[in-house]
């Protein structure tokens, strides 16, 4: 490793040292503001890292990490999105003075394993980022000791991570003795040999991919988790595990589909081993995802359970542009992704300041006439919940409109009127939450409900002594205001993004 190399991976460097110092910190002051200052830092720090390394990009280290520009920008989506979540973090552990700082230890270390993930050019690296971020995840997931569902939450992700490694493992070793390579742009090229050991590897990768990423039909363990994690862990899962898992997906099979022109180019003129099967699996599980995402959501009467399974929707839009193919379809994805992040880590953000430090608010009926009480809170999550359902004027909007035109332009006809259709069930149960927040409101105004006292009754939420640090308040109102900036002015986005699109790949 030479000098330049040095300087591309020290984004990935000072975040490993940042994970290090937090756990010093906590093992010498116990004093959680020191771990929460020390990771602010240390992400803030990488991301600028991050911009330094873009000016030299491309660059590969070790034959296992491989840095483009979108590649970078991946990682600083990443980045930012571990920033907001360890500032939601702060609001709900704020209480514990003694104790915590490891779990920003846990964060730094599960961002880190992101990072390597989005990098990852071979299975080593790729197993690696995964394993780093899931094991991770195990005991943020599991957090509250206290919360019987938390554990119960913990557990399960526990085995499905393991079952799902298990497949990776097996699909990787199966893949490497009929190919003879670790690489993973080869997933998507690979020639068909005399034996089914390719296919069935590459199967079975895909099966360990589907798993992580909770597409249809390996989503059942999403809302358990969803609903038994923190509030911000949750919004962690959601949005950084699950991007960078679409940065390494997009730079392992985007290059063959961007010189084939899509699904049907790679039908007709590739000679790999998944020229036929590939795109029709993945376009039937992603008509399934946004199928079953959106008519689940619409059953559950839990907020994060809405947001768990309509995750299992949003996936499926993203795949509809990753097998459209075509630079424009991989400018859809990196916009829908920022749009993605800002508002599911907006919305989690939101929940977690009406949550308590036992638990998280959880009914929809809890939530009834909090625009009365918490009249900039409300504006906020309605921000958040309108983009990700998609209506104008909101990054989500236009994330689906890219997309929806990424797959109209390579005639996927089917896959467009279903993510049309989808769209519209999910506005249903999205207006749900908003119309419980307002509910009441012209009833008791906005100064007479009691502070703290659901209008509907039920659990507490939002008490003033709860209620998140200026900081917190501050990172929410940036997010919302990004939401809509992107909605009303995507345009510097959209030119930024198509700059790495063009040298990405």
């Amino acid at each position: 490793m030479n000098a330049q190399d040095f300087v591309g991976i020290l984004p990935l460097v000072i975040l490993a040292a940042a994970s290090l110092l937090v756990l010093f910190a906590a093992a010498f002051t116990r004093k959680l503001l020191a771990s929460f200052v020390i990771s602010l830092a240390g992400l803030a720090a990488a991301i600028v890292c991050a911009g330094i390394a873009a000016a030299q990009a491309p660059f590969t280290v070790a034959g296992i990490l491989s840095f483009d520009r979108f590649v970078l920008f991946g990682i600083v989506l990443i980045l930012g999105g571990t920033f907001f979540a360890a500032i939601s973090s702060w609001a709900a552990l704020r209480g514990r003075s003694e104790e915590g700082g490891d779990y920003f230890f846990l964060f730094l270390l599960s961002a880190l394993g992101a990072c390597i993930l989005a990098a990852s050019s071979a299975f080593a690296s790729f197993f690696l980022g995964l394993e780093l971020m899931s094991v991770s995840l195990y005991a943020l997931i599991g957090w509250r000791r206290e919360s019987g569902i938390g554990t119960e939450a913990a557990i399960k992700y526990l085995v499905i991570a393991g079952a799902s490694s298990a497949f990776l493992l097996f699909g990787m070793a199966l893949f490497y003795a009929e190919t003879g390579t670790m690489d993973l742009a080869r997933l998507a090229t690979a020639a068909p040999g005399q034996s089914v050991l390719a296919p069935v590897g590459l199967g079975m990768i895909l099966v360990g991919i589907g798993f992580k990423l909770a597409v249809v039909p390996f989503h059942l363990w999403t809302p358990d988790i969803y609903d038994g994690a923190p509030a911000p862990v949750t919004g962690f899962i959601a949005t950084v595990s699950k991007g960078a898992m679409v940065v390494v997906l997009a730079r392992a099979f985007a290059p063959a589909l961007v010189g084939t022109g899509g699904v049907n180019g790679l039908v007709r003129e590739s000679a790999g081993a998944v020229s036929a099967a590939f795109p029709w699996v993945f376009a039937m599980i992603a008509g399934l995802s946004m199928f079953a995402g959106n008519i689940l959501a619409l059953r559950e009467s839990n907020v994060k359970r809405v947001l768990a399974y309509s995750s299992i929707a949003h996936l499926g839009y993203i795949l509809v542009a990753f097998l459209a193919g075509g630079t424009e379809a991989l400018r859809a994805i990196a916009f829908y992704l920022v749009a993605y992040f800002a508002t599911t880590l907006g919305a989690f953000a939101a929940i977690a300041e009406l949550s308590t430090p036992e638990a998280d608010a959880g009914s929809i009926e809890e939530y009834r006439g909090l625009a009365a009480r918490r009249p900039w809170l409300t504006a906020a999550l309605t921000a958040m919940l309108l983009s990700l359902a998609g209506l104008p004027l909101t990054a989500g909007f236009v994330g689906k409109f890219l997309i929806l035109r990424a797959g109209a332009g390579a005639e996927l006809w089917i896959l467009a009127v279903i993510l049309a259709v989808n769209g519209t069930i999910s506005i249903f149960y999205y207006l749900k939450i908003v119309s419980a927040m307002f509910r009441g409101f012209a009833e008791h105004g906005s100064g007479s409900a009691s502070e703290g006292a659901p209008a509907g009754g039920g659990r507490t939420v939002a008490s003033a002594a709860l209620r998140a640090p200026f900081l917190a308040a501050a990172a929410l109102a940036a997010l919302t205001l990004a939401v809509v900036a992107l909605g009303v002015f995507p345009s510097p986005l959209l030119s930024f993004i198509g700059s790495l699109t063009t040298s990405g790949f």
